[in-house]
């Protein structure tokens, strides 16, 4: 879809290199441009307790796949002078940097569109371009409410286990440069796209924000349970003791989870009646409900869920997750290595092909490559600046 796109990646860590996969996944060259001083993007230093001295991390492969890595040293002007040159040939340039970073190393959006006038320039920041502070997915959690949402009843706040505001600040860019894409196309002008993580994660906030706006209550922290609807997101052990959670969205539906569990007569009850009730009794439901799922095996009670139609599944760990045909079916494969697409969208039946995907680049794998194919420099350029250290 994107073959022949080109895509300067100046982020690091989650949300733009996410945004950086999907363009790769989707056919685009995608050339990554790491700190030579630092050795990268950090994220090649953060290793689980439990991994080897692998070649990348599992957190950096979470998100670079198909990528060319080029080492330079921005601080030197040859480093700059090789930016600039990319993004004359550039489409798209992906940025993470701190309010102001930018424009001290000179790669900022109104630098390098005179390089280029059509140049698409997406930024992520934490708190938006007029705020200094270093935005991370933990403190933006718990700035934004998230943590406050999140816990058990009288429980201590807590994050969620997925940098998950990077994620969504991630897919808000995309959404930004594929119209920044349509305009361009229609028009000819390029652009700045600017996503802030603490507006991501408000946005994001949906119906839990609205609680608030409408009523003016604050909401508290009941585990999975559901604030508006009942039972939904509640949690039950089976006979076998599988934790099972079911997903309640209609009088209909609660009335054929009672037949499931041989409760007819608690869909019939005057304190469970309609869903409100049921919000309002949340507490005694449970119990009844708690009461009757103990006595079924946990695929008994899958098999009449499914046969009726009612959402409920098997809380399973992540072997268990990725032993499902649809966790399988959105894998990528290379150079011994596994991850999972950020395109899962369906085109007229199929996904993108990612078959020949190349494997996340090491540190600066790609740093000659770029600059003698891309850039065209002769072998006597490239030899002078590896040996001034703008390239490794």
């Amino acid at each position: 879809m994107f073959t022949g796109l080109k895509v300067v990646e100046l982020a690091s860590v989650l949300a733009g290199p996410s945004v950086g996969q999907f363009f790769t996944e989707l056919g685009a060259e995608v050339i990554k441009v790491e700190n030579l001083k630092t050795g990268g993007d950090v994220t090649r230093t953060w290793r689980g307790k439990h991994e080897g001295d692998n070649t990348v991390t599992a957190y950096f492969t979470s998100v670079n796949w198909g990528k060319k890595s080029l080492a330079i040293d921005l601080s030197k002007e040859e480093g700059k002078d090789i930016v600039y040159q990319l993004a004359t040939k550039a489409d798209i340039i992906i940025a993470s940097y701190k309010p102001g970073d930018a424009e001290k190393l000179g790669v900022d959006y109104a630098t390098l569109a005179k390089q280029n006038a059509s140049l698409i320039y997406g930024q992520i920041t934490g708190y938006g371009p007029d705020n200094e502070r270093v935005g991370y997915d933990a403190v933006i959690q718990a700035e934004s409410g998230f943590m406050d949402l999140n816990g058990e009843p009288g429980g201590v706040p807590l994050k969620m286990p997925v940098a998950l505001i990077d994620v969504l600040a991630g897919h808000h860019l995309k959404e930004g440069l594929l119209l920044a894409l349509l305009k361009k196309e229609r028009t000819g002008e390029g652009g700045l796209v600017e996503v802030s993580l603490i507006q991501a994660a408000i946005t994001s906030l949906s119906n839990q924000a609205t609680n608030w706006l409408v009523t003016h209550q604050l909401p508290v922290r009941q585990g999975s349970a559901h604030p508006n609807i009942a039972p939904y997101g509640d949690t039950y052990i089976t006979k076998d003791q599988k934790i099972i959670l079911v997903a309640i969205g209609s009088d209909r539906q609660f009335r054929d989870l009672c037949q499931v569990l041989g409760l007819t007569e608690l869909a019939s009850n005057s304190k469970y009646a309609t869903n409100s009730l049921r919000v309002k009794n949340r507490e005694a439901l449970n119990l009844e409900l708690q009461s009757g799922v103990s006595h079924i095996s946990t695929q008994d009670f899958m098999n009449g869920c499914q046969k009726l139609k009612i959402p409920a599944g098997i809380i399973q760990n992540l072997k268990e997750v990725f032993e499902m045909d649809e966790a399988k079916e959105i894998l990528i494969h290379g150079a011994h290595l596994k991850g999972v697409r950020n395109v899962i969208s369906n085109s007229n039946g199929k996904l993108p092909d990612v078959s020949n995907i190349s494997a996340p680049p090491l540190f600066g794998q790609h740093s000659e490559e770029i600059l003698r194919n891309t850039l065209t420099l002769s072998p006597e350029q490239i030899a002078i600046l590896r040996k001034n250290k703008v390239i490794n």
